[in-house]
């Protein structure tokens, strides 16, 4: 797979950079099967989606264009602004934005919590809270979209990142009901062009 997202230890002042070469790519197929199961479903009354790691809005993006209201969050102020001036935004769009850490943000009631290959950027101190956070702020029959990094990713023994086993990924999805998780693993480049080792769990979950 081709969407993968570079790590702020391999390049740290080059955010930037980063957001204008993934910003307009399509949005992430975990999302399009969440946002889909919905569709069938029908979008809960009030429904509010989250997008965690917003970056410049590749997913955001469609999440409004299919009339969810959106809190944006990202840590980099930069990201939110490439988000707030795309030409692309809706009209009429609802969105919220917010600058913070995951460990720092606090997160209302949700139908739809995404974060696109943002969460492996979480230090693994700080992840269970994290992920305490995103299951109590989804509602019952909410989804969770997004990508996990496995134990044999080349960056597992970076500071900062949060890397976990197949185990640990079932053990977090526990109460959850699992519509995909699958694990990829496989040798190729990041987007700022650095031959790296993927070990990927590409996941949506609704929430029992």
């Amino acid at each position: 797979m081709a969407d993968r997202i570079s790590s702020d230890a391999e390049a740290p002042a080059s955010w930037s950079s980063y957001y204008e070469k993934t910003g307009e790519r399509p949005p992430r197929p975990t999302l399009l099967k969440a946002l889909d199961a919905f569709a069938v479903e029908g979008m809960p009354s009030g429904g509010l989606a989250v997008d965690l790691g917003c970056g410049s809005g590749r997913d955001t993006i469609e999440i409004l264009r299919r009339g969810w209201p959106v809190l944006a969050v990202d840590a980099e102020p930069d990201a939110i602004d490439k988000l707030r001036t795309r030409s692309d935004l809706p009209d009429g769009c609802e969105i919220e934005t917010l600058v913070s850490r995951y460990e720092e943000m606090a997160l209302p009631q949700s139908d739809l919590i995404n974060a696109g290959f943002s969460l492996p950027l979480c230090p693994a101190v700080a992840f269970p809270g994290v992920w305490r956070k995103i299951v109590s702020a989804l509602r019952s029959g909410g989804r969770f979209s997004g990508q996990l990094y496995g134990d044999r990713d080349d960056w597992a023994e970076r500071p900062g990142m949060t890397c976990l086993s197949h185990g640990q990924v079932v053990e977090l999805l526990e109460p959850f009901d699992v519509e995909l998780l699958e694990e990829e693993e496989d040798d190729s480049v990041t987007p700022r062009g650095v031959q790296k080792h993927w070990h990927i769990f590409h996941i949506v979950a609704r929430k029992r």
